[in-house]
């Protein structure tokens, strides 16, 4: 099988299965194979695969059919213009949390923040993306331990020194913050099922039910966040698209001030802050 032939046969297959991006997916699984750039695709098409590369090939594709996430499958995913190792261990890093950690990017520097805590890091994008792109020192936490091993791998990549810690919410958190940044999980629990097979079979469970109505995480973030923020600090939240008036109330019975809430690229609720009164 040649490369050209390779891609072919990948982007029919993948189209015939209702893959939308099956001509991006297929170039970019025989770049991972061939190590080629997707130039060299163009130029090498009539380079023959060896019988591994084939085989490998043909794994990767079964995958990709079966709606496993590329980025699963290629072991990586790009954020904020860096690149960050995922594993099915960790949520893949979305173009919607991009806008919540440039909000915060933007309250830290106007605000002269020094400190800030994330919770749910996951693989460690936001952290990472937070302590690249500003002065902060940052502490990142997890309840799941194989999630923090790629998010320590992520930050050594990046050449980022972050502090993690193994912990349930706010469990094992010691100190005080400017900031604290949440992505908690937040979709329904009956609303799992009917996710696309691409979240629900692969990403980790862990990291998207947020109980019978979504917001579980929010209430035991507000409620304990105040005791670790700073007087004037900021707790953010990156929310679903329908939650922005269930978060707000969360936040005002606890007593967050100057709540506002934010939008995504689609023009639709994604984030939501406050400030622990001074």
């Amino acid at each position: 099988m040649t490369v050209g032939e390779a891609v072919k046969k990948a982007a029919n297959e993948l189209k015939s299965a209702n893959t939308d991006t099956y001509n991006l997916d297929a170039a970019l699984l025989v770049c991972f194979v061939t190590g080629f750039d997707k130039l060299r695709l163009i130029t090498k098409e009539n380079n023959i695969l060896t019988p591994k590369q084939e085989e490998e090939f043909e794994a990767l594709l079964k995958r990709r059919l079966a709606s496993e996430p590329m980025q699963y499958i290629l072991g990586k995913a790009e954020f904020m213009g860096l690149d960050f190792k995922v594993t099915n261990d960790t949520l893949i890093p979305r173009a919607d949390t991009e806008t919540v950690t440039e909000k915060a990017i933007e309250i830290i520097n106007n605000k002269h923040y020094s400190s800030c805590l994330e919770l749910c890091t996951g693989s460690g994008a936001v952290a990472v993306s937070l302590k690249k792109y500003t002065e902060i020192s940052v502490t990142a936490s997890d309840i799941s331990e194989k999630a923090l091993d790629i998010a320590r791998e992520n930050a050594r990549t990046n050449k980022t020194e972050i502090s993690f810690v193994l912990s349930d919410l706010f469990e094992e958190i010691s100190g005080s913050y400017d900031i604290i940044f949440a992505n908690p999980p937040y979709i329904k629990t009956k609303t799992i099922p009917t996710l696309s097979p691409q979240v629900k079979d692969y990403e980790p469970i862990l990291a998207l039910d947020g109980g019978e109505d979504g917001l579980v995480f929010y209430r035991a973030i507000s409620k304990s966040a105040g005791a670790f923020l700073n007087k004037g600090g900021c707790l953010i939240f990156e929310i679903g698209y329908d939650e922005a008036e269930g978060v707000f109330e969360i936040m005002k019975e606890n007593g967050y001030t100057d709540i506002t809430v934010f939008k995504d690229l689609a023009g639709l609720d994604r984030g939501i802050y406050g400030y622990k009164v001074m």
